[in-house]
């Protein structure tokens, strides 16, 4: 596994997540939902609803480095979303994890997220992920392909197949709201619920 594998535009690199492996301490979990950012006006991959969208920030400047690299937020000054850097360094673009499947350390997940009324919700939804994790902004930065680091992400040595891949929106956004950036695997019951935005605009369904 090397970095030249997330190396790439953010939608193949959110595909690529799927299945893989992301570990904090004894807590793992199989990814089973991600969504692709891209970058800025100036970038290959333009998207508004994208954190990096208005240029290099103190927060989003990880997301303009190089990809295998851990991008951590607060949302709703609570939760804790965890992302993954793609596409080359230079170039801004991410993956949102949103759901995953705890494969180890089930108790020590299930003492973080004591709502949980089953293991396939420990980590269904990127906040929820986060705290079965333990993950907090003190590991922004976090390289997650080294073998050495507390927080790694091991992909799986064959890609998902992408007849097992279900595409769609991305969930929550107001911008580029039905941009169908949004990958899983729907035979996972770990996998979240689709919910538009308020703020999006309206479908237009007579057109």
């Amino acid at each position: 596994m090397s970095a030249e594998e997330l190396a790439v535009d953010p939608v193949t690199a959110a595909r690529r997540l799927l299945g893989a492996t992301l570990r904090s301490g004894p807590v793992a979990v199989r990814i089973v939902e991600v969504e692709a950012y891209g970058g800025d006006p100036a970038g290959p991959w333009p998207d508004p609803a994208s954190h990096s969208a208005p240029g290099r920030t103190r927060r989003n400047a990880v997301m303009f480095g190089p990809p295998g690299v851990l991008y951590v937020y607060f949302s709703y000054g609570m939760h804790t979303c965890v992302n993954v850097t793609t596409g080359p360094d230079g170039t801004a673009s991410a993956a949102l994890i949103r759901s995953g499947e705890v494969i180890a350390g089930h108790d020590l997940a299930r003492t973080r997220r004591p709502a949980a009324r089953t293991d396939a919700a420990l980590a269904r939804g990127p906040g929820n992920l986060g705290s079965a994790l333990g993950l907090t902004l003190a590991d922004y930065g976090t390289p997650l392909l080294d073998p050495s680091s507390e927080i790694r992400l091991e992909l799986p040595s064959t890609p998902a197949n992408s007849a097992d891949i279900a595409t769609g929106p991305r969930v929550g956004v107001s911008l580029a709201a039905d941009r169908p950036w949004r990958f899983w695997l729907p035979a996972s019951p770990a996998v979240s619920a689709y919910r538009r935005s308020p703020r999006a605009p309206r479908i237009d369904h007579s057109a």
